[in-house]
């Protein structure tokens, strides 16, 4: 069994004929009967019954015309995808750290999916890029900004931890408090010189730039960091969030692109998705 025979098939059972089929296929009559008969040999089966004014297609007929039909339809696709050249479209985009695994996977998911041919570069924020994912601090001259993000922070404390007892944890608390210390870092810029405007030096263990990893070690217990409230850690079990009384630690985060760029399809895209995603 092969295409040629199949093609032959799909003809002649939608024409009803056996000399229009082979009209429609551009090929001899003769030789289009003889491929018809040499498939039903094939397949140990009867396909048409001849009759004096053209063909019609018994049960078996039926059933692999479905067949037959889709197989047809796949390789044409097959076909076309091979002789279709997708233009490439190489974007750059400068991402801060920290912003969250689960739903920059889901943006940059969406960002791509809507560009034909994008080729998607994820560069440092400092590097030049089409467009920033950062907070307001960083902006350039000439860039807008689009919010996307605010997140509040909280410190996160190992399961078991005694200060997980309490509802919020107070400045007081953090004298002596086994402590890992994540630059850069919005919230602890803002809130380290009011430790030491009260006289509370806390225990620093550990200065790293993930939250991944500032997450690992306070699951292991090495000690406590300030996180944003990301919905992900609400269902760990390993860690636990609490507020920090009287203080309002919060970043924005958002797009960053030029505000003299013209009309770029990805950007605009991405523009879109980012929007989406604030509204959402």
């Amino acid at each position: 069994m092969d295409l040629r025979q199949l093609t032959y098939f799909v003809a002649t059972y939608e024409q009803g004929s056996i000399s229009a089929a082979a009209r429609t296929c551009a090929v001899a009559q003769p030789s289009l009967s003889k491929a018809l008969q040499q498939l039903e040999e094939e397949l140990g089966t009867t396909l048409f019954l001849r009759q004096s004014r053209g063909v019609t297609p018994t049960d078996d007929g039926d059933r692999l015309y479905g067949h037959a039909g889709r197989l047809l339809s796949q390789m044409q696709s097959l076909k076309a995808s091979f002789g279709q050249s997708v233009k490439r479209v190489q974007f750059r985009l400068g991402l801060i750290r920290a912003l969250g695994v689960e739903r920059m996977s889901q943006l940059l998911r969406d960002f791509s999916t809507g560009v034909e041919g994008l080729e998607l570069h994820l560069v440092e924020p400092e590097d030049a890029a089409d467009a920033r994912i950062i907070t307001p601090k960083l902006l350039k001259a000439g860039e807008q900004f689009l919010p996307i993000w605010t997140d509040n922070f909280q410190l996160a404390l190992p399961t078991g931890h005694p200060l997980a007892l309490k509802e919020q944890i107070s400045v007081a608390d953090f004298d002596r408090l086994a402590l890992i210390k994540r630059t850069p870092c919005e919230a602890w810029s803002q809130f380290y010189p009011e430790l030491i405007r009260h006289g509370i030096q806390p225990d620093i263990r550990a200065d790293i730039h993930t939250i991944e990893y500032a997450l690992g070690l306070v699951s292991a217990g090495v000690g406590c960091a300030l996180v944003p409230e990301f919905e992900s850690l609400r269902q760990r079990q390993d860690v636990q969030l609490r507020p920090v009384n009287g203080f309002s630690l919060q970043r924005t985060i958002g797009l960053a692109y030029p505000r003299s760029r013209g009309e770029h399809e990805p950007l605009t895209w991405l523009k879109t998705v980012c929007q989406q995603t604030a509204d959402s």
